[in-house]
């Protein structure tokens, strides 16, 4: 049987490493797939790559169990809450609350969300000693089925079992824990992705030595130091006052930021649209060059006789095309390293723009550069956060507010995330946070978009961890009598946040955003001569409209456990069989299949699929896959199937995938060979596919 027809049971984080090493080395593989190391370094080797015997890195006890975990297949199901989102304000949403273990979960978004998040951020947790980290992990194995697995003696293998199997909270286990989250949660970054990680001391050196390993030393941004608690907490020889917030991109010469709102700024020019500073035009980061950016790389011509004096003395007129009284410009050499500066535009935006919003500009060391006209009042994100709407204090205030009551301990406060989701991504951006908590993320996600008009997304994962009703009395009270749970969790928190973050935006933010655009399209439509007034009016109109139809919903999935005895290790299923009794397979079992087998062929979970009715059966469809995974196909649902494919023009199947359960093994004879042979119109070339 092929591992495509297998694959409930089998499902796994794609090794794209791998499939690059196959594609570019493949005679680097023996006849049954396996890598031969020895040769793959031979290869390099005569490259001049040379293979030190030293190094400097990260190890420690269970990293071979680690890569295990990120690699092992899930164990669970997706399922989704259909009484939730099938209410009207979530039936079309693509925000995501999941309930479930995280590493389970990023196993299954690993091929419907590879590489599709622009930002990731996560709070886990600190391993203070007091937090209540312990590893757990309910995988069993013996001591042989582990050496044999990750390669090790028996004596390290039984020293990793006792960790991962005794709730240990030492280094090694908070590392054996993290690493494989961040592995497959970088899979799913896009090239110009970047992550948030808060910590504190206890872990903070561990942390980024993990973040260089699984993101690479050269993607490390910064640190930022955040002022958590302004009035100091005791800790014995010293009264903490901050965390941190560490932060990498995925590929640094990808990745581009953005600025945030400078409310002190003050300008120290001005012309007819108003004040301005300037800032020069190159781009400073060195991971843009000549060789990778050709087209940011070109000369502008500066006439020294002719001031733009109506700007003041230091200003000149510039073009792009040579002169040979002008002073030709490039883009600077970095001093540090000397390394080529690019342009941040290319020359089309430039040559639009030419004396108008960039200008030539004599510095105070009377050096002719060339400068953008900067209007807003914008700055980079500080390393230091210490204004108090940092503190631990703030979040708590704001989950208070929302509840209230406190039901919820040292929340990250809302300007946190709005300030991190401001500088890393675009309207349109998809954020994740896999340590979801009181949904945090979620409700400053709503609160941004609202403010911009944007259609950001969140995909939110908590664990359905169960509230201490000693340690949190208050909340344990919350969930249980005016939500009416009798077994209260984290995750109960975090779906009722979501939901009055969703009433707040929906009942405040964005009516008062809307009363806001409104009355400044109302007074620019009254003025008369006013330069680009019919853009600025279009643009506002298009803002109102995007306001009014903002995203405020949220679909909810959980995972839930295969089926007890659902395994398939036949070559050939016969129906007389007793390995499974599919008989115990409700409608909504059925229905977890579908939502795990779409979601591993890489339709998003926010997609419903769309039923095809064949003749009396029903299939579903979408990106390209059918799936058939009820009973009673007959010889002619399979005729109906054939004509629609040869007349619907919106029905074009590559994959038709079945149920094998479900089907008499003649069944899937008829339906693979006529599939293969049948030469629809289209031309179409369509697989079939039997899973178990």
């Amino acid at each position: 049987m092929s591992k495509e027809q297998k694959i409930t049971t089998d499902i796994k984080v794609p090794n794209k490493d791998l499939e690059a090493l196959k594609i570019n080395f493949p005679h680097c593989f023996d006849k049954d797939g396996n890598f031969q190391l020895e040769k793959f370094k031979n290869n390099l080797t005569e490259k001049e790559i040379n293979f030190s015997t030293e190094s400097y890195g990260l190890d420690w006890l269970g990293k071979s169990y680690a890569r295990l975990l990120a690699s092992d297949p899930a164990t669970t199901l997706l399922k989704a809450d259909e009484i939730h989102n099938s209410k009207p304000e979530n039936a079309n949403s693509e925000n995501l609350l999941i309930k479930g273990d995280n590493l389970e979960v990023l196993k299954h978004l690993a091929n419907a969300y590879y590489e599709q998040v622009k930002m990731i951020y996560i709070d886990p947790p600190y391993n203070t000693g007091s937090d209540g980290f312990t590893y757990q992990d309910d995988r069993k194995f013996t001591i042989k089925e582990l050496q044999h697995l990750i390669g090790v003696d028996a004596e390290k293998a039984k020293r990793i079992l006792d960790f991962t199997q005794g709730k240990s909270n030492s280094h090694s286990a908070w590392l054996t824990f993290l690493y494989p989250r961040l592995y497959i949660a970088k899979q799913l970054l896009k090239d110009e992705g970047v992550i948030f990680v808060s910590i504190d001391d206890n872990e903070v050196t561990q942390l980024r030595f993990l973040m260089d390993e699984v993101f690479g030393e050269e993607n490390f941004i910064g640190t930022f130091i955040i002022n958590s608690t302004p009035n100091a907490r005791d800790y014995g020889h010293i009264g903490k006052m901050h965390e941190y917030c560490i932060f990498y991109a995925n590929k640094l010469n990808k990745t581009e930021t953005n600025l945030l709102e400078d409310k002190n700024k003050r300008f120290t020019f001005k012309d007819e649209k108003g004040g301005f500073n300037v800032h020069p035009l190159y781009n400073s980061n060195v991971a843009f060059t000549p060789e990778n950016r050709e087209n940011l790389y070109y000369p502008f011509y500066l006439n020294p006789e002719k001031q733009l004096s109506e700007l003041g003395e230091e200003f000149y007129e510039i073009s792009l095309t040579k002169n040979e009284n002008h002073i030709e410009i490039y883009p600077p050499k970095s001093v540090k390293d000397g390394v080529q500066f690019v342009w941040r535009w290319g020359k089309p935006k430039s040559l639009g723009e030419l004396n108008k919003e960039i200008v030539g500009y004599l510095t105070e060391d009377e050096e002719y550069r060339i400068v953008q006209k900067m209007r807003t009042s914008e700055k980079l994100i500080r390393s230091i956060l210490s204004d108090k709407e940092f503190s631990s204090r703030r979040g708590t205030a704001e989950v208070e507010k929302t509840f209230g009551k406190k039901v919820f301990s040292f929340p990250k406060p809302i300007e946190l995330l709005n300030n991190l989701i401001k500088v890393a991504t675009e309207k349109d951006s998809i954020v994740l946070d896999f340590f979801a908590g009181s949904g945090t993320t979620g409700d400053s996600l709503f609160q941004i978009n609202s403010e911009d008009g944007g259609n950001r997304r969140f995909i939110l994962v908590q664990i359905p961890e169960l509230i201490d009703q000693k340690q949190n009395k208050v909340g344990y009270t919350f969930v249980k009598k005016e939500l009416g749970i009798d077994t209260p969790t984290i995750f109960d928190i975090t779906k009722e946040r979501i939901i009055r973050a969703t009433k707040k935006t929906k009942d405040v933010l964005i009516p008062n955003k809307i009363n806001e655009k409104e009355a400044e399209l109302k007074d620019l439509e009254g003025k008369l001569d006013l330069e680009g007034k019919e853009e600025k009016i279009k643009q506002l109109k298009t803002e109102i409209k995007s306001l009014k139809q903002q995203d405020l919903g949220f679909k909810i999935f959980e995972t839930t456990p295969i089926w007890e005895d659902y395994d398939f290790e036949a070559e050939q299923f016969d129906s007389t069989q007793t390995l499974f009794d599919i008989g115990k397979l409700s409608e909504d079992d059925i229905k977890a299949l579908l939502t795990t087998w779409k979601t591993y062929d890489g339709i998003a979970l926010t997609q419903e699929l769309e039923k095809i009715e064949l003749s009396g059966y029903t299939a579903y469809y979408g990106n390209g896959k059918l799936y058939l995974m009820d009973k009673g196909f007959s010889t002619d649902n399979l005729k109906n199937l054939l004509e629609k494919i040869d007349s619907d023009k919106k029905f074009n199947p590559t994959s038709i995938i079945a149920f094998g359960y479900h089907f008499e093994s003649k069944n899937l004879r008829e339906l693979s060979e006529n599939v293969k042979s049948y030469t629809n119109k289209k031309k179409i070339d369509i697989d079939f596919i039997t899973r178990y």
